[in-house]
């Protein structure tokens, strides 16, 4: 199926864009680290995916040559520390962050992150997220589509954009959106609650 101006979105493939600022996860360690001993991680809304939610907790995150304050911690604790950034985040950071899946940590960079009990230094965590879409079971099978599959994704904002390899998650806890971080999302002049079309299935 073609992926460009010419290309007339279905709606039957229509999925429903969720635009993700940087923000970062924590593990109940660094959690103690940061905040505190016996620190619960206090919700201020809940996010796309049930169970997610932003925290009203920020932190600073410094980097060799920058720093970003008041950067929004996600509930709840995970098994690994992650900093998620756009491109534009890395540059002013001065991080060399790499496009990895979610979790997929090892060997990235690490910085310093401030909280209300001082710095904590993280050798590794830093990652530029790959773009993906979030299906509940029963959407990916209405799709078509399974677990770790790529597809591609055309976007219709104010500029038309493709977004080619974009891996497909499903669960039975997740819920469909495509995540895009700022830079991905400014670039196509699309928001929160803009479409998005699969474009390479029949």
């Amino acid at each position: 199926m073609c992926c460009g101006n010419n290309c007339e979105p279905n709606e039957k493939w229509a999925v429903p864009l969720g635009i993700s600022n940087r923000h970062l996860h924590l593990t109940e360690e660094h959690i103690v680290a940061l905040f505190g001993e016996g620190y619960e991680l206090q919700s201020l809304k809940d996010l796309s995916q049930p169970g997610q939610f932003a925290c009203k907790e920020t932190v600073t995150i410094v980097g060799p040559k920058g720093v970003l304050q008041g950067m929004r911690i996600l509930g709840p604790a995970r098994k690994q520390t992650q900093v998620e950034l756009s491109q534009t985040d890395a540059r002013q950071l001065g991080i060399n962050a790499p496009l990895r899946e979610s979790g997929d940590v090892k060997g990235t960079p690490g910085c310093i992150i401030i909280g209300p009990k001082g710095p904590l230094i993280i050798n590794e965590g830093c990652i530029l997220a790959k773009t993906h879409v979030h299906f509940h079971t029963t959407e990916a099978e209405r799709f078509g589509i399974e677990d770790g599959e790529k597809i591609d994704l055309l976007v219709k904002g104010g500029k038309t954009v493709c977004f080619y390899d974009v891996t497909a998650r499903v669960g039975d806890t997740m819920k469909l959106d495509f995540h895009l971080d700022t830079d991905e999302a400014n670039a196509a002049l699309v928001k929160n609650g803009d479409f998005a079309y699969i474009v390479n299935r029949d």
